[in-house]
């Protein structure tokens, strides 16, 4: 990941207030015998993008993704808690709530619109979702792997570019844009972020990390962390990654700060993948050019790749070269000439609000809009 040392939620829309526990909601069933007792079940449907569904049966008062998993169905997941928003989805027929006592990152309207949190919702009635990733994705599962620490590289004011390698007889892989969590040595705490490197790149991996006062992270990485020092990481996580069915329209990646690591991640993947490469923009963006970073790597890529365009943007005191402003104002009309582009968004909440909000005015299909938020731990 990340724009900072930060906590995820890859929700795409978000307002200033949370949602909390709906009324559930009874209605009848299907009805199976367990010891003698009559139980009445649901059966669940999800739809995956690719067209493959499934379906289970599920009990009152259970965890949709718990009973998922149980019936061999691999989903998307990560907290299990609804506070990371993996298990994301649509309600698409029937009736389903959220299990008591338990309390959701959904707000209000979303909930209205029927997004639903799978492993903190229940069955109410029969019922389907639908899935916005094929029915393969979720067969990454997440892992816990050890790595050493190859280097540590200052860049721009405030973040760091960290290489680690994975020790011996460990593995992974993850799909672009999806999300590690490090476990900082000697304190024991979490933080997520996303590689900025490729599966290709295996076993190496490399992160982009922005350095916030009294971080945890960044005082272990400015003040502590050496080469071969052990990290524990575990995942991948998340719902944010490349569409391989959107593969050839043309690509818009906003970024904000250390949210171009996943953005990174995709860009390569497109280049490495054969056949013909699809027309990408991309507009990254800090608030001054002293914290810009990576602008070697950019160039670089532009160079490998003569269909990808990319905008510097910096909100003040912009110097030659540069857009004066975020990178959602360097978005024009002439941008979107196709009504299946498809745009990928990393950074802060205030950020992807403003960027769906334009791309939908300029003619992108919701649908074809994905987000990842990076908000600050601390």
């Amino acid at each position: 990941m990340l724009m900072d040392e930060c906590v995820h939620n890859p929700n795409l829309l978000k307002d200033s207030q949370s949602y909390n526990n709906m009324a559930a909601t009874s209605s009848t069933g299907s009805e199976s015998n367990h010891s003698d007792l009559h139980v009445i079940t649901h059966k669940v449907t999800l739809n995956f993008s690719d067209g493959v569904t499934k379906e289970f049966e599920v009990q009152p008062n259970t965890s949709i993704l718990d009973a998922a998993l149980e019936n061999d169905i691999p989903l998307l997941y990560q907290c299990r808690s609804g506070s990371c928003s993996s298990c994301i989805c649509t309600l698409k027929d029937g009736q389903a709530s959220t299990l008591n006592g338990k309390s959701s990152t959904l707000l209000s309207s979303e909930y209205n619109l029927g997004n639903r949190l799978l492993c903190i919702s229940k069955a109410d009635a029969d019922c389907s979702f639908d899935l916005d990733y094929g029915s393969d994705i979720g067969a990454i599962s997440a892992q816990e792997v050890k790595a050493f620490i190859n280097s540590i590289e200052h860049l721009g004011a405030n973040a760091v570019r960290l290489k680690v390698e994975l020790a011996e007889g460990y593995y992974l892989q993850f799909r672009p844009g999806q999300f590690m969590q490090i476990s900082i040595p000697g304190v024991g705490v979490l933080r997520s972020y996303s590689p900025s490197s490729t599966n290709k790149s295996i076993p190496e991996l490399e992160f982009l990390i922005r350095l916030i006062p009294d971080g945890q992270m960044s005082t272990y990485l400015t003040e502590h962390a050496k080469v071969d020092d052990v990290l524990t990481l575990s995942g991948p996580y998340g719902s944010f990654f490349l569409r391989e069915e959107h593969k050839r329209a043309k690509h818009i990646f906003i970024a904000g700060g250390t949210g171009l690591a996943p953005i990174l991640s995709i860009i390569d993947t497109l280049r490495q993948s054969s056949g013909v490469k699809p027309k990408m923009l991309l507009n990254f963006g800090c608030a001054t050019p002293e914290a810009l970073f990576c602008l070697d790597d950019i160039a670089l890529r532009s160079q490998w790749l003569p269909t990808l365009e990319a905008r510097i943007c910096v909100d003040r005191e912009a110097q030659e070269g540069h857009h004066a402003g975020s990178p959602v104002s360097a978005l024009s009309e002439a941008d979107i000439t196709d009504s299946n582009t498809v745009a990928y968004l990393c950074g802060p909440q205030p950020m992807i609000n403003a960027a769906t909000t334009r791309l939908l005015e300029l003619g992108v299909k919701p649908e074809n809009i994905f987000a990842e938020q990076f908000v600050a731990s601390n």
